[in-house]
């Protein structure tokens, strides 16, 4: 009968220290509060250079040589991002030539969580995580032509 009386406790105590791990440091949810800003587009990366604009410069950056292309991503103290981007349109033409052109914007919103080297969004339409690289924040596709390499987004001052 008496083990009935002590069991409970036992297991009580089995729990805690279960539960309390000498490796919890209480970090868990740490948020990188240099990121909280809005975020201008200022490359649109793709995989060989052109001179889409034909003014007799090649270059492996669309913000160059489209000039309807914009993006901003607004991200907040509330942990809630919007982004507005404008949908790029890039088409084969011959010989290894391709134009591009906008047709429209997209905006999508949600909510994100960031470290140290790392953004992650969520919510419908989120983008893939962005690295944040030497104070820029980098989304990569890796995509050749027609497709894109990356966009990059720095923090207005």
């Amino acid at each position: 009968m008496k083990i009935f009386k002590i069991l409970p406790f036992l297991v009580v105590v089995l729990l805690g220290l279960v539960a309390c791990s000498s490796d919890d440091n209480g970090d868990t949810n740490l948020i990188n509060s240099d990121v909280i800003g809005i975020w201008d587009l200022v490359e649109v990366n793709i995989s060989s250079a052109q001179d889409m604009n034909n003014d007799g410069t090649s270059s492996t950056n669309l913000l160059d040589e489209v000039d309807c292309i914009t993006g901003t991503l607004l991200i907040d103290g509330d942990l809630v991002w919007t982004l507005e981007q404008s949908i790029i349109n890039i088409t084969t033409i011959t010989g290894g030539q391709f134009f591009a052109d906008c047709s429209g914007t997209s905006s999508t919103t949600g909510g994100w969580s960031a470290n140290e080297t790392l953004v992650s969004f969520s919510g419908d339409q989120a983008p893939n995580p962005f690295n944040i690289i030497n104070g820029q924040l980098v989304h990569q596709i890796g995509e050749d032509l027609p497709g894109i390499q990356s966009h990059v987004y720095a923090l207005r001052p």
